[in-house]
């Protein structure tokens, strides 16, 4: 088995996630982003993504060790950035990790089948009770079935 190595090793992923609040998360990301992706930049990021959610945005920064990443997070330029956030007290979430457009450990499960997927049973018929049952024509209006006997 061949071993695979990582030059400098494996990247610590971090997350932001700024929130819409009275203000836009998107238009924080328009004002800073050009700013924190230079600053993650300057301070060792090997790499990077910006995602766009209906709830507001997420930066997504890997750096080389912890240490590059406490440089970056006490810059001036991440200071202001994070200072600007539409909703300073509950719209920022920082923490270790890929942020929201990760997907789940656990793999879905399936699903019944809804809709199309569902099949009509065959009624029960015998002759011997001499029950005959017809349908009647195709009429969205009605769906009794008539019953003769």
């Amino acid at each position: 088995m061949t071993r695979v190595t990582y030059p400098g090793g494996v990247p610590q992923w971090m997350s932001m996630e700024v929130f819409d609040a009275s203000g836009s998360a998107a238009s924080w990301a328009d004002a800073h982003g050009d700013a924190l992706t230079e600053a993650a930049l300057l301070h060792g990021a090997v790499d990077w993504v910006w995602h766009r959610a209906p709830w507001g945005v997420i930066f997504e920064i890997a750096f080389k060790d912890d240490a590059a990443w406490e440089s970056f997070r006490s810059s001036s330029a991440v200071q202001a950035a994070l200072d600007a956030v539409p909703d300073p007290v509950g719209g920022l979430l920082i923490y270790r990790g890929r942020g929201g457009s990760s997907g789940s450990r656990d793999p879905r499960k399936p699903r019944p089948l809804l809709g199309s997927g569902a099949a009509a049973l065959p009624l029960p018929l015998t002759e011997e009770l001499g029950i005959h049952v017809f349908a009647p024509p195709t009429d969205q209006r009605s769906s009794r079935l008539l019953v003769l006997g």
